[in-house]
């Protein structure tokens, strides 16, 4: 394919891969900047701005990678959530690592949906807790994501991390999604808040939603609802690190590239991305 069509080093035929990159350009649910559908493509851009090899990772596998593309569009969520389990539900069933690209979060739903039930857990990078029963007149918004997949995983399987905005509503019931605060993070560091959240997940292996706006605006401006008091993008590669050889897949979502002509929000989804590979090439190592 032409150049920035597909992402760099994803010339694996499906069967011999260990990822899967899965491009959902869909933001139908968007409450304040549109423009997230444009992402898949943008980031897929910028992965060619990096050298070949992570040198920290010099030594470790490196993953054989297919780029199944982009998902087609669609107005309903229900519509886009079946499409993602098209892609993504053979993707997990063969054991592969799926990588998505985004989008808006409501697309992280049908990809923890393709997993067997309980059988994962779900970390998120994200400045809002998404924990509304529904939002603006459908359960499956953007501010749904982590209500939606409590009840496929257990609540005791989520967790939200660098959280710095929650509505009442999601507050004043018995079931309060589990989640982290970004001062909780400054004050005791990210080790301690991934610690945390992983000694509380039942399940072995987790899944990581990175919500761009969970990194700060002034290193992520490009995203569709900004919130200061964010996480830096240290603090989210450690994130990757830490969870290590527990990671089941990812997810990087609602960067907002019409909100960042200078496109370095996309060259950050990017870069954490090639992270995530790199964690999983020292896992395969094993």
């Amino acid at each position: 394919m032409p150049y920035g069509l597909t992402y760099a080093d994803s010339d694996a035929e499906y069967n011999e891969a260990d990822a899967v990159i899965i491009g959902v350009p869909y933001d139908h649910t968007a409450s304040f900047k549109a423009g997230a559908r444009e992402a898949p493509t943008a980031v897929r851009r910028a992965s060619y701005n990096f050298e070949e090899t992570i040198f920290y990772h010099l030594n470790d596998e490196k993953p054989k990678v297919n780029d199944y593309g982009n998902c087609d569009d669609f107005i309903l969520p229900e519509d886009m959530f079946e499409e993602v389990k098209f892609a993504a539900g053979p993707v997990i069933r063969d054991g592969k690592f799926p990588i998505v690209i985004g989008g808006e979060h409501s697309a992280t739903v049908p990809v923890i949906q393709s997993f067997e039930k309980n059988s994962i857990a779900l970390m998120t990078i994200d400045a809002h807790l998404d924990s509304r029963d529904e939002y603006m007149g459908t359960p499956n918004s953007h501010a749904c994501v982590t209500r939606r997949a409590s009840e496929h995983l257990g609540i005791e399987n989520c967790c939200a991390v660098g959280v710095r905005s929650i509505g009442r509503e999601e507050l004043e019931r018995d079931d309060v999604v589990p989640y982290i605060t970004s001062f909780d993070v400054f004050d005791h560091g990210i080790e301690w808040a991934v610690k945390k959240a992983l000694d509380g997940f039942k399940a072995d292996k987790v899944y990581l939603s990175i919500d761009i706006d969970g990194i700060d605006p002034a290193y992520a401006p490009g995203t569709g609802t900004p919130e200061p008091f964010g996480l830096t993008p240290n603090d989210v590669r450690k994130v990757i690190n830490i969870i290590g050889d527990r990671l089941a897949g990812m997810d990087v979502m609602e960067i907002c590239p019409p909100a960042d002509p200078s496109g370095i929000t996309s060259i950050l989804g990017a870069r954490l991305i090639n992270e995530g590979l790199a964690v999983l090439g020292k896992s395969l190592k094993r």
